[in-house]
């Protein structure tokens, strides 16, 4: 609790559940510095991919959920300024690059700048961080709902938000406004977030974090920590709405071969080759009915995106073949039992 500014009230508490002060976790964060208090830890690096819980508002439509998978990187120790801070940046870009999810921006910032802001258009040092917390709103709603949230919800004179408003509504080097990119400082109150387009909105966020630990800690001791997470199934909603826009299937398994029969009575012909097939590694099913008719099995093949399938029947037994056939092309082949597996593994090859 009180980790998290404003967004405490997100947290799911469970001291109506019996009266203990527990609660679900919020992040991966605020666990990971406890445990290096805890155990004295004072160098680490880790990736950490687990649920967390939001008491939030969901828009499943965009990938946002109360109950979700986080993936957290993080590097605890002191080093020297900006290295682990850069290898960070370069991990979301690698990501958010190799995943094809389309045009996006990484933006970096220091909290000391928007204080500073708020300083000079006299917003009180307690109201940083509301005010701070409906800034972020920018990039989803115009100027005049955050400038009406800070006036109406975060108690800020008009004076204030309005000039506020001169600040943060300019952009670029015209102006004569220091790229924020050079901000990315080390004192624990920088952070940066990738922003998607087509409304997603953010898929990861980051940042320092250098007082958290000592917190945590009986001594107070300081381990400079520094951070970032990838919302998962934000990312899924990306994916799939890009396979829906291209036409495209999306795939639900790894599946490779499916392993099929045209009569009744060959279930044991099925069960004797898939065993052959997973023995070689191959990623291969069936369907777990005894006499399956062969269209249904085939439409099975289309409908999951399995690339092939292998076909035993009467006449492929006694000839010592197996029907080995493409779904996409519909095409098939009588393939020597003996020759089979070397054949799926070359028509599998990328």
């Amino acid at each position: 609790m009180g980790k998290y500014g404003e967004d405490t009230k997100l947290i799911y508490e469970l001291q109506d559940q019996g009266g203990e002060l527990l609660a679900l976790r919020y992040d991966l964060t605020v666990p990971f510095a406890r445990y290096l208090a805890m155990n004295k830890v004072t160098n680490m690096k880790r990736y950490h991919v687990a649920k967390v819980y939001r008491r939030d508002n969901p828009a499943t439509t965009r990938g946002r959920y109360r109950e979700f998978y986080q993936c957290d990187f993080d590097i605890a120790g002191q080093f020297d300024p900006m290295i682990p801070d850069a290898e960070c940046l370069k991990i979301v870009h690698e990501i958010l690059s190799d995943l094809q999810l389309g045009d996006f921006i990484i933006k970096v910032n220091d909290r000391r700048i928007l204080n500073g802001v708020f300083a000079v258009c006299g917003v009180p040092e307690s109201k940083f961080i509301p005010a701070c917390s409906t800034v972020d709103k920018l990039d989803k709603v115009p100027w005049e709902e955050v400038r009406s949230e800070m006036v109406g919800e975060k108690g800020l004179s008009p004076e204030a938000a309005d000039r506020i408003g001169e600040y943060v509504q300019l952009h670029g080097e015209h102006h004569g406004l220091v790229p924020l990119a050079l901000f990315w400082a080390g004192d624990g109150r920088c952070r940066a977030h990738a922003r998607l387009w087509v409304g997603w909105g953010s898929g990861a966020g980051g940042g320092r974090y250098d007082g958290l630990v000592g917190m945590f800690d009986p001594k107070g001791r300081k381990v400079p920590c520094v951070g970032v997470s990838i919302g998962i199934e934000r990312i899924f909603s990306i994916l799939e709405q890009r396979l829906e826009a291209s036409g495209e299937k999306l795939r639900t398994t790894e599946t490779q071969v499916l392993v099929a029969t045209p009569q009744k009575h060959l279930l044991p012909a099925r069960l004797k080759l898939i065993s052959e097939l997973w023995d070689a590694g191959i990623k291969a099913e069936m369907l777990y009915k005894k006499d399956p008719k062969l269209l249904k099995q085939l439409q099975y093949c289309e409908d999951t995106g399995i690339p092939l399938a292998a076909i035993v029947g009467e006449q492929e037994l006694a000839d010592g073949v197996v029907k080995l056939r493409d779904v996409a092309t519909r095409e098939q082949v009588d393939i020597p039992r003996e020759k089979l597996i070397d054949e799926i593994r070359r028509r599998l090859e990328p």
